[in-house]
């Protein structure tokens, strides 16, 4: 018995290739002339339990049991959704009645900051759904799923589909709430909408697999969070557009891939009424090429950075 160069075990035994009939029927040697020439044999080709458990049935697998720990979690979802509801009322309703945004049409700020908070919305639900992962880790579960023979792919895949699935659900309930402050949807671009509210959600998921994997504390995450991703948020336009910014944050908002996904997502929510041809900066088919980009860069980014051991599974 030997493996395959592919992962296959190959069982190999030994048959003749033919007998004498006399010695058959006698059993005398003599009869039975030369001696069977022994020819190895191929009994039974297995594939690997890798290859047995595949990709997409582990990955849902996992993506089901991140949907099932949040609906169990209820302050999980009151959080998620009251902290940037919350925001948006006090930020918008404060200085919505002092500050106009402009434009042909006129904004009011409160709804230049809905998408602003929507992706807020988007960041920390995808974000803190991979916080999962450190405690996993604590509990025993991510290593014994790591010596699953399932490839590390597969538990990228899953972590990330769950978190997005969680962040797009609930970015989706706070859409809802679009045309009461005058946004106005066709099918194609509430369509165009949700479309993009998964791919931002895939690569903000993503973004916190990769961060996550080799953290051994929540709290180090948090500090990440507080150093990195917020001001990735500040410096998108949820807050104010890159066109009145300083000439240096200007080049940074350039160079934000969240900056695209929100321009994207505020180009969807003004296409029913014809406002997003009025809209600076840029279009909605370059915000999604980039979002589109973004997510794939980041979920190879994850499923490289998951195919290294990580010191935290020492700790």
């Amino acid at each position: 018995m030997h493996a395959g160069g592919s992962g296959r075990i190959v069982a190999v035994g030994f048959c003749h290739s033919t007998l004498s009939d006399d010695f058959l029927e006698s059993g005398d040697m003599s009869t039975a002339g030369t001696l069977p020439e022994l020819k190895p044999a191929v009994i039974e080709t297995l594939p690997s339990r890798e290859a047995q458990a595949g990709l997409l049935r582990p990955a849902l697998s996992l993506c089901r049991r991140e949907l099932v720990r949040f609906l169990r979690q209820r302050h999980r979802i009151v959080g998620a959704l009251a902290t940037p509801i919350v925001f948006w009322l006090l930020i918008g309703g404060g200085v919505g009645n002092s500050l106009s945004m402009g434009g042909p049409h006129g904004e009011s700020y409160i709804q230049f900051f809905f998408p602003g908070t929507l992706v807020m919305i988007l960041l920390f639900t995808a974000i803190f759904s991979t916080i999962s992962i450190i405690e996993d880790r604590k509990e025993g579960f991510l290593q014994s799923v790591l010596v699953a023979p399932v490839s590390r792919a597969a538990v990228v895949l899953g972590k990330v589909l769950g978190a997005t699935a969680l962040a797009a659900g609930q970015g989706l309930v706070f859409l809802a709430f679009a045309p009461l402050i005058g946004f106005h949807f066709t099918v194609i671009s509430f369509l165009m909408a949700i479309l993009l509210l998964l791919v931002i959600s895939f690569g903000l998921s993503s973004l916190g697999f990769a961060i996550a994997w080799s953290m051994t504390s929540t709290q180090g995450f948090h500090a990440i969070m507080n150093l990195f991703l917020m001001p990735m948020w500040f410096l998108s336009g949820a807050m104010f557009p890159p066109q009145g910014a300083w000439w240096g944050l200007k080049w940074i908002m350039a160079a934000n891939p969240l900056t695209y996904g929100l321009a994207g997502l505020r180009h969807t929510m003004l296409l029913g009424d014809g406002r997003s041809t009025y809209l600076p900066g840029p279009g909605l088919a370059v915000s999604f090429a980039v979002s589109c980009a973004f997510a794939a860069v980041l979920f190879v980014a994850a499923s490289m950075v998951a195919r290294r051991d990580s010191a935290a599974d020492l700790a």
